[in-house]
């Protein structure tokens, strides 16, 4: 990047949440360094007050996650192009520190190869992070940055060439699993992710399986991530880990039902586009301590 990288941010909203948005949008506008241009998308709901210069986009229906967030990347223009950095950012979340953005600019100016960035999340009342929120195995030592496989939807930073390459987050997935379809094609494209716990999004704890769909879509997705990315012989392998994990965390009877559902309906029903990964990002992956079957 030459001069100072352009830095945009990217909110959805479903609009139920005004002032933990303003308090975010807040948060942003704090950011040391030139200004972050910011584009907050009302996901089928329209956008709730905001400050002046913040750009809004209402979409008619709510696309999902995904879909929500592919529509502020165009905002910036095609495939992003109008900013070098985007970061993406929960509504109910809040830049911790006021120099997250420059942190950004300077770890993918100071590395040509990182295409994505992943914060530590933080409880706003504890400060505590939460296992699931560590994007790799080894998650114990939350406070410990390093490189890693997978990233945070909804607290991350991305370098807008990243989708120029290997294109954007896949709208069908509506709701799980996207950030990693994206990850495994921008690692196979030789990009690289680092995990950084000196960049923190607040954001109270919450249990994923609060959401109704849950279950279905944690499945469901779990069957097109393996189908669209990795090499036929460990489609089998991944999908029976996970199989395996799901039984021994022992889920309700409904819960069960709904994930079965799912998995079924991941092999009954299109995917997307398939581009398995070389051999080469299966043995880069399994380097960085993940493995493409677990």
């Amino acid at each position: 990047m030459s001069g100072a990288p352009r830095v945009g941010a990217v909110i959805i909203t479903m609009g139920n949440r005004p002032d933990e948005l303003r308090t975010l949008l807040d948060s942003v506008a704090e950011q040391e360094g030139d200004p972050v241009e910011v584009v907050v998308v009302g996901n089928g709901s329209p956008v709730p007050d905001v400050p002046e210069g913040v750009r809004t986009v209402e979409l008619p229906e709510n696309l999902g996650i995904p879909g929500g967030r592919n529509a502020g990347i165009e905002a910036f223009g095609p495939g992003g192009r109008d900013a070098d950095i985007l970061l993406f950012l929960d509504d109910d979340g809040l830049l911790a520190r006021k120099d997250t953005a420059e942190l950004c600019r300077q770890a993918f100016a100071a590395d040509d190869r990182l295409g994505i960035i992943s914060f530590r999340i933080a409880d706003p009342e504890t400060g505590v992070t939460q296992r699931r929120h560590v994007p790799r195995l080894r998650a114990s030592d939350p406070m410990r940055s390093s490189r890693v496989t997978t990233f945070l939807g909804g607290a991350n930073a991305v370098r807008t060439k990243v989708f120029a390459e290997v294109g954007g987050l896949p709208d069908e997935f509506f709701y799980a699993h996207e950030e990693t379809d994206l990850a495994w094609r921008a690692l196979d494209a030789g990009w690289m992710i680092d995990y950084r716990s000196d960049m923190v999004l607040y954001h109270p704890t919450t249990a994923p399986s609060r959401h109704a769909v849950y279950h279905r879509m944690v499945a469901r997705n779990r069957v097109w991530l393996a189908r669209r990315n990795l090499p036929a012989p460990l489609v089998p392998v991944y999908l029976g880990v996970w199989l395996l994990l799901t039984l021994a965390r022992r889920p309700s009877g409904p819960a069960l039902k709904a994930w079965f559902g799912g998995f079924r309906e991941g092999w009954t029903t299109p995917c997307g586009p398939r581009r398995p990964m070389r051999w080469r990002t299966v043995w880069r992956l399994t380097r960085l301590g993940r493995p493409p079957v677990i």
